[in-house]
């Protein structure tokens, strides 16, 4: 049996003496008020138990650790923090079994601010709730509105404040200068199960390690707070990751400066200072550990810095000088690399010809032997794509220069195109469509997805040293010189279907690529929205126009697949139905064979096709083919 001291609120003396006590049975030998318990003298051997809000306990702490108070905690109406920071029990009954059954108490750490005790998280700024904020609310729905409300909110305008940050490291001295950068917020707490925000991002902490985590919210953009809030949105419970945006450094003492006055809350009680020294002190406080507070014996104190992210140097200063933008912006030294590599990229040289040829000699052999593996070689070789996502950067930022040479570039490209597939085709003996030239004269809204993903793609990895690599993979699922060699067979032909059939998919191709290269370099930041939005806006007039025929070609091939669903493996009163093709849509001309158990007459054909336009609903041609099933 414990023989307890109960410390209380007198505002809630009915409570305790209706609910509380009894509670304890007989374990408890003394109860005292609050404003009372300094007018007692407390030995080693008592055991104090507390029912006491969190201002209350804040005032208590420093006794409490300097006289080395064995101490459990009871859940308070306005003891909110410290519940969560000590891990107590929101239920009265359970915390109250937990402090009788529990045999020892538990050393924990305390961490302090500017010297002041923090009982469960400190914050810098007012924004850090764009990370996480505790939900309160057990219900889901609750929860659900709460974070799509603070969703909504990552749409103000925002700016980031300068800070200088200075920690200790593993040899357990500071840094020699500290690391100037720009932030948001920071959230500092003490071990990982001091908060809801703590609970579901960090791993590995104890409230014994001797360390607390600092997070520190630095956003190149008002995209990555999105980003996040929009996957936390729908994610309640499980476990997250820290997001890019935050740097974590877990050690036992920061610094943080700053030139101007810092608005900061311990325990949501407001402060000012222009510094915040923050420590750890290990094993400070001997209570009564809650039960969802995570306890060992033996723990690791292994510190931690990740700090790659942090905006530092141009960055920092770029950040400071105006609000959060919407989406990225690529520093001057990004520029310079890649718009070096995209003005080469539009100029006209003889290694350029020279693979346009060999590309499109390449491409128009494969179309006329009706072989794949050839055709992606020749797209692989094709150099087209390169003066293409110039001329997109030329079109956002308003370039007429880059927009000049990459027309220039492309024009002579297709023209040397057109050349060696008219040539080709007026000496090759061969005039038959096959399957991968019909495959290039009917395209579609499909055709003009792939070409905008693959701009997509194109300007990301032009955008990107380390994945220039896929360049090769985006110029295979774009292929832009196959229908350039189809167009060109047609015009050796003298075939204007086919001609222009081709001419629309490479046409597709490039007003798709150019305008999703555009849009992508517009999110990474490579012009302000104001200068992009004149190109934007001529590149959708071309999409649009394009789009037009592209629409009624999708609809035709959705019509055309409805037809052969409908009647492929159809059972009709002479035989099944297999291998139906549409060759023509209007009139309506289709290709099948019939499955019969033996040879079928005239008026035997004439059946099935009086079978399948009642199937249809309308009048066909039909090219009929009959298969015997022995």
């Amino acid at each position: 049996m414990k023989s307890i001291i109960l410390i209380y609120d007198e505002s809630q003396v009915e409570f305790v003496e209706d609910t509380v006590l009894p509670l304890f049975s007989n374990n408890v030998k003394l109860k005292l008020p609050y404003k009372d318990y300094r007018k007692h003298d407390f030995s080693e051997s008592d055991f104090i138990v507390t029912y006491l809000s969190d201002e209350q306990i804040r005032s208590l702490l420093d006794i409490i650790i300097e006289d080395h108070w064995k101490i459990g905690f009871l859940p308070h109406p306005k003891m909110v923090e410290a519940r969560q920071g000590f891990g107590v029990s929101s239920n009265l009954e359970v915390a109250v079994e937990n402090i009788l059954t529990t045999e020892e108490v538990f050393e924990i750490d305390v961490l302090t601010a500017n010297g002041q005790p923090v009982l469960n998280k400190l914050m810098v700024g007012d924004s850090f709730s764009l990370l996480y904020s505790v939900d309160k609310e057990r219900n889901w729905l609750s929860q659900f509105v709460r974070r799509f409300k603070r969703l909504i909110g990552s749409f103000r305008r925002v700016k980031l404040q300068p800070y200088a940050i200075n920690w200790s490291t593993e040899s357990g001295d500071f840094r020699e200068k500290p690391i100037d950068t720009a932030a948001l917020g920071m959230v500092v707490v003490q071990h990982g199960q001091s908060s809801i925000l703590s609970r579901r991002i960090i791993e590995g902490s104890y409230a014994n390690d001797g360390l607390m985590h600092c997070l520190i919210l630095a956003p190149s953009s008002i995209w990555e707070i999105l980003k996040f809030g929009f996957f936390s949105l729908f994610n309640s419970s499980k476990k997250n990751g820290l997001p890019d945006y935050v740097a974590h450094i877990k050690t036992d003492k920061v610094k943080v400066i700053s030139r101007e006055p810092i608005n900061y809350t311990i325990d949501d009680v407001l402060l000012t200072s222009k510094s915040i020294e923050l420590e750890v002190h290990p094993q400070s406080l001997a209570i009564v550990p809650g039960k969802s507070l995570k306890t060992e014996e033996k723990v690791e104190k292994s510190k931690a810095f990740k700090i790659q992210n942090l905006p530092q140097g141009e960055l920092k200063n770029e950040l400071l000088e105006r609000f959060l933008p919407i989406t990225n912006h690529a520093t001057t030294e990004e520029f310079k690399w890649l718009f070096s590599i995209l003005r080469e990229n539009s100029k006209l040289s003889s290694s350029y010809m020279v693979l346009m040829a060999l590309s499109t000699i390449i491409a128009t052999f494969g179309l006329f032997g009706d072989s794949s593996p050839v055709i992606i070689g020749a797209m692989i070789l094709a150099p087209l794509m390169s003066p293409i996502i110039s001329l997109a950067m030329g079109v956002l930022r308003q370039d007429e220069k880059l927009i000049k040479e990459s027309f220039k570039t492309i024009g002579y490209g297709l023209a040397i195109g057109y050349l060696f597939a008219v040539l080709i085709t007026w000496f090759t003996p061969l005039n038959v469509m096959n399957s991968e030239i019909t495959a290039r004269i009917r395209p579609n809204l499909l055709d003009l997805g792939v070409a905008a993903a693959s701009g997509m793609a194109g300007a990301y990895a032009h955008a990107k040293k380390e994945i220039a690599k896929t360049l090769a993979g985006v110029a295979i699922a774009v292929a832009l010189v196959p229908p350039l060699a189809v167009s060109g067979v047609g015009l050796g032909w003298g075939d204007w279907s086919v001609f222009w059939g081709a001419l629309l998919l490479l046409g597709t191709n490039l007003a798709g690529m150019v305008l999703a290269a555009a849009m992508t370099f517009l999110f990474l930041g490579f012009s302000p929205f104001k200068l992009a939005k004149k190109g934007l806006i001529i590149s959708l007039v071309f999409v649009g126009v394009i789009s037009a025929p592209l629409a009624f070609g999708f609809s035709k091939m959705v019509k055309e697949n409805k037809i052969i669903q409908e009647l492929s493996g159809k059972e009709l009163s002479i035989g099944t139905l297999r291998d139906v093709k549409v060759i023509k849509v209007a009139p309506l001309k289709l290709s099948a064979t019939i499955v019969s158990e033996s040879p079928l007459d005239v008026n035997e054909l004439g059946i099935v096709k009086e079978d399948i336009e009642e199937v249809l609903s309308q009048e066909i041609e039909l090219e009929l083919s009959v298969a015997i099933e022995l």
